[in-house]
């Protein structure tokens, strides 16, 4: 079994953190695993997957042009070298002539369903590959329900193609913070004792920022102490942002934080009055789940997956400015709700692993295997 890691990014955003957790989940488990990466991220994933043979790709696959010549020429050369019988590619591309079964993993289908969204070109990009892997791949693994459903709906995606496997969180890293892990990230973020609502995702125009800005003045407005808003995440393309932040009042606080090391996460998630994530689509919301095990008070939408994971354990609202204000609002004023939701949520984030998720793939690679075994005779 051959893991392609090599599109990772350096700085880990939800699919570095999928490819990461689901590399140490399978190998805790004893899958005979092999692991193909960028040579910066050798040593870390020996670390993760300590039994499994991790092979350091040319340095030329960090640019994305070279990495995809690349995945089409070496890859499948390096998995007949290695002897496996299945290739997990984990970000939508695959090698278009391999020798051995493959596995891929489709996001989302937001590529389809909300164009808008990308930009032109990613979005061209992705709904080709999309639709290639699933007329080429042995099997796709998709993170949630609603993602079959789309693919199945807007691409005529063949269900017995599809496998479901939930993504998981790791307790050890998200958990109800201590009051020290907070404090370090309150002097972080330089916020005294201000009280915050915390967003955690890249600044795009799928995780409905400028409403997030704008739903939050206006929940402010009029109260003594308002509290700050913190945007983390990487830097996106979204050119809303700016215009929305210039329209917020002078008194009340937004915090851009940029990207957050890792060990600091359950402190911002676990440490806000709300974590609001009002987005218009998901294929999963890993932020959604690592709040919900950081013991926040969730503010969702309902849009595809996020009541797949949320369930009735987090607050809905809609995607406009003012139902995210009607729906802070109401959170807001109501500290008992919070503490009510927070705790809900944080049991049935337990129904979410890592451990769980691997054992959903194997699956999918025992399949693959086979029907490629069968096509080769």
């Amino acid at each position: 079994m051959l893991i392609d890691a090599t599109a990772v990014p350096a700085d880990r955003g939800g699919v570095g953190r999928y490819v990461d957790s689901l590399t140490a989940a399978l190998d805790a488990d004893g899958t005979r695993l092999s692991v193909v990466c960028q040579p910066r991220d050798a040593a870390l994933y020996a670390q993760f997957a300590p039994s499994a043979r991790i092979v350091p790709a040319p340095e030329s696959v960090a640019a994305r042009t070279a990495r995809l010549m690349w995945e089409q020429g070496a890859l499948p050369r390096l998995a007949r070298a290695l002897d496996v019988d299945v290739v997990h590619s984990p970000h939508y591309t695959m090698p278009l002539a391999g020798p051995v079964g493959s596995v891929v993993t489709l996001h989302d289908a937001t590529f389809f369903t909300d164009p808008v969204l990308h930009s032109s070109v990613k979005a061209r990009f992705f709904r080709t590959w999309t639709r290639m892997s699933l007329s080429r791949a042995t099997v796709c693994v998709v993170p949630s329900r609603a993602t079959a459903n789309e693919l199945t709906r807007v691409a005529n995606a063949d269900r017995r193609v599809l496998q479901v496997a939930h993504h998981g969180v790791e307790g050890d890293r998200f958990h109800p913070p201590s009051p020290e892990e907070v404090q370090a990230v309150r002097t972080a973020l330089d916020l005294q004792d201000t009280p915050y609502v915390a967003f955690l995702g890249a600044l795009e125009p799928r995780k409905n920022v400028p409403a997030l800005i704008r739903g939050f003045a206006r929940a402010c407005q009029g109260r003594a102490n308002p509290p700050a808003l913190v945007l983390a995440g990487q830097p996106g393309w979204d050119t809303q942002v700016e215009s929305a932040l210039d329209a917020v009042p002078h008194r009340i606080r937004v915090i851009r934080a940029g990207y957050l090391p890792f060990e600091q996460l359950s402190g911002f998630l676990g440490g806000a009055v709300v974590v609001a994530y009002p987005s218009l689509g998901e294929g999963f919301g890993l932020p959604v789940l690592e709040a919900m095990a950081s013991g926040a008070c969730v503010l969702t939408t309902r849009r595809l997956s996020l009541p797949e994971v949320g369930g009735d354990t987090v607050a809905y609202c809609g995607v406009g400015a003012g139902d995210i204000a009607a729906g802070l609002t109401e959170l807001l004023d109501d500290p008992a709700r919070r503490s009510s939701l927070a705790a809900a949520a944080q049991l049935r984030a337990k129904e979410f692993s890592w451990a769980a998720s691997a054992s959903r793939h194997r699956e999918a690679y025992g399949r693959a295997a086979v029907l490629a075994h069968r096509a080769r005779h």
